[in-house]
């Protein structure tokens, strides 16, 4: 353990002062699964809104958590730091059978059953008029061909598009790409991609129900994975990302397009967007945890003629692993 990763005595006092307290402990517990907001954690727990901030303005005091405001909602984690290392320490220490934290984790997955299926209600109602819908930004057309260019035109092997939706993706890079995969947990899509892959006569791309939080598709095993306009609409972008790197080969690509942080409320109420867009300091250092190296960023600014002022970020992550275990025809780091 670096210097970096211990506390001095105080601190450890502190941070066992702060989270010696019985609602504390669970809001710590239940932090150590997920982001959650205040309503969340409110809706969990069964204790008022002014109780709940208060508790997490202590732990927020001493450095065990972190609190991440978008627009008027504020996401609180564990902190990355040594404290938050300490409190992930001590929740690991917490019997899975005790029945209060037990009763906790049922309302938590209650909870996050709740959002995911308001997020599939609304993907169902909208599957028809996905692509016209996600036109609130630069144009379809410019978002493409920077994600074509940040791959350049080099062939890969394998290719994963996590939330496929009308499977546009699978049609974009058809020409570099020997097998690929589209997956998307609403049904209502994968009817729409798959008769788009028919009329485009794609036999080399395949649709698939599932979860971005739990791919149902072997490790180590996509040259390039592709989160196209996703992570918006998730709860727990993170978890959806180790995802997504779980499933690179070494030296794979990973590349992320999404909106830069902006404030359009409205999103949230009329489009189940549940974040406001991503900073490059927050990316980056999701991407780091997960030990992919960030290659490039860029920024599609929308022009004055666009009056949502939505900026659409693009990143481009590479698996650091040394590229031993690819095919002999892909033992290049150009093609992964």
């Amino acid at each position: 353990m670096t210097e970096e990763q211990t506390l001095s005595l105080d601190d450890t006092l502190a941070a066992l002062r702060a989270v010696g307290e019985a609602t504390r402990l669970r809001l710590v517990a239940l932090l150590a699964e997920s982001e959650l907001t205040v309503k969340d954690a409110t809706a969990i727990l069964g204790q008022s809104q002014p109780r709940i901030s208060r508790h997490l303005k202590l732990l927020a005091e001493a450095d065990l958590i972190q609190r991440f405001p978008e627009g008027s909602w504020v996401y609180y984690r564990l902190a990355d730091g040594p404290e938050g290392h300490l409190a992930r320490d001590l929740v690991a220490r917490i019997s899975a059978e005790d029945p209060v934290f037990a009763a906790d984790q049922e309302r938590f997955q209650a909870v996050r059953k709740a959002k995911a299926e308001e997020a599939a209600a609304y993907f169902a109602a909208r599957a028809l008029t996905w692509d016209r819908e996600r036109s609130l930004h630069v144009s379809e057309d410019a978002v493409e061909a920077a994600m074509r260019k940040a791959l350049g035109d080099k062939p890969f092997q394998t290719f994963l598009d996590l939330g496929t939706g009308t499977g546009r993706l699978l049609e974009v890079f058809k020409d570099q790409y020997r097998s690929a995969l589209g997956v998307d947990a609403s049904h209502d899509m994968l009817a729409v991609a798959r008769a788009n892959l028919a009329k485009a006569g794609l036999s080399d791309a395949q649709v698939r129900h599932g979860d971005v939080y739990a791919l149902n598709v072997p490790p180590r095993s996509f040259d390039v994975v592709a989160i196209h306009q996703v992570l918006h609409f998730l709860a727990e972008p993170a978890r959806a990302l180790a995802e997504a790197a779980r499933a690179l080969r070494p030296g794979g690509r990973l590349l992320i397009v999404d909106f830069a942080p902006h404030e359009l409320e409205f999103l949230r109420d009329k489009h189940a967007h549940r974040r406001l867009g991503f900073s490059r300091e927050q990316m980056e250092r999701w991407l780091e945890a997960l030990e992919l190296d960030l290659e490039e960023v860029t920024d599609l600014v929308p022009g004055e003629d666009n009056d949502t002022n939505l900026t659409v970020t693009l990143w481009l992550a590479r698996d650091r692993r040394i590229v031993t275990d690819l095919p002999a025809q892909n033992t290049s780091r150009e093609v992964a």
